[in-house]
């Protein structure tokens, strides 16, 4: 059997049980593909002798949901492709464990794996000077969070270059549709398929019965003013903290240029992942007549 796919292995090894999915996943590359090396999933940049065209082809993620979108994030742009394999408590995200990594092993190794590719959002932050402090992207969301001593802050929001409404409240969500089924569907927004073009804005406690969650084209170019704020209000990306805010400081997400590249699983069906891990519309528990 050609063993011309290289393939890299990313663990969380502080993840609990990581350690034996890992010795099963090693034998099924070493029987498929060529294993170039096991590394640990951090947010350091990927070392550069696994880039290029003589580098890694394909990349296996294991942990939870939080490490399948770090390393998304960590290999964005490098045109290596990235399939999940869930060692956390729900894995929304990855779409294989390791039996159906094996039952799929000869396509996902062979170099021409069903790939889809998310939308990413690109985040920057200009200052209140006028001065660009921070460039990020996000693969899930993009929060603008009150912070300590969690008093209500101010927004000013803008799509577009048309000015919207000031928002008060506990902060704004921008998510995209991979992302929609994480922060934002706690927060009250609404579920977006992952092939949809779109950004998802969602006041988060807005201060407001007519402040609802609204969605907007991919295209758009959103900003959202810091009018009012808290020493502890900060803009946090896919869960971790990217900067302090201030007031005056302007937040500006649109989609990358860049998408992510995720291995997707044959068997792997959206609607039926909603349910079974998300149980999404699930009926009442109704009682029968007499009990």
């Amino acid at each position: 059997m050609m063993k011309d796919t290289k393939v890299l292995l990313i663990a969380d090894p502080e993840r609990e049980g990581v350690q034996q999915r890992l010795q099963q996943v090693q034998a099924m590359v070493q029987d498929h593909a060529t294993l170039v090396g096991v590394i640990e999933a951090t947010d350091d940049p990927l070392p550069e002798h696994y880039l290029g065209d003589d580098g890694v082809d394909l990349a296996i993620a294991m942990g939870g949901d939080g490490t399948i979108i770090s390393q998304a994030r960590r290999l964005l742009g490098t045109g290596i492709a990235l399939a999940g394999i869930n060692s956390g408590r729900l894995g929304f995200l990855a779409e294989f464990d390791v039996d159906s990594l094996g039952e799929h092993a000869e396509l996902v190794f062979s170099g021409r794996p069903t790939t889809r590719e998310p939308m990413v959002l690109a985040v920057r932050v200009r200052r209140a000077d006028g001065a660009f402090s921070l460039e990020g992207a996000a693969i899930n969301d993009a929060v603008v969070t009150a912070g300590t001593p969690y008093r209500m802050i101010e927004l000013a929001l803008s799509i577009d270059g048309h000015v919207g409404p000031e928002l008060s409240g506990d902060g704004l969500i921008i998510a995209t549709p991979i992302g929609s089924t994480a922060y934002n569907v706690s927060a009250g927004g609404p579920i977006v398929h992952p092939d949809v073009h779109a950004m998802i804005l969602t006041p988060h406690s807005a201060h407001g019965l007519a402040c609802r969650p609204i969605v907007t084209e991919s295209s758009a170019v959103i900003t959202v003013e810091m009018i009012r704020a808290n020493p502890g209000s900060s803009l946090v990306l896919d869960g971790r903290v990217a900067t302090q805010l201030a007031e005056g400081d302007v937040v500006e997400v649109r989609a990358h240029t860049k998408r992510a590249l995720l291995v997707s699983n044959p068997s792997s069906d959206y609607w039926q992942t909603l349910i079974s891990k998300l149980r999404w519309a699930l009926p009442p528990n109704y009682q029968q007549p007499g009990d």
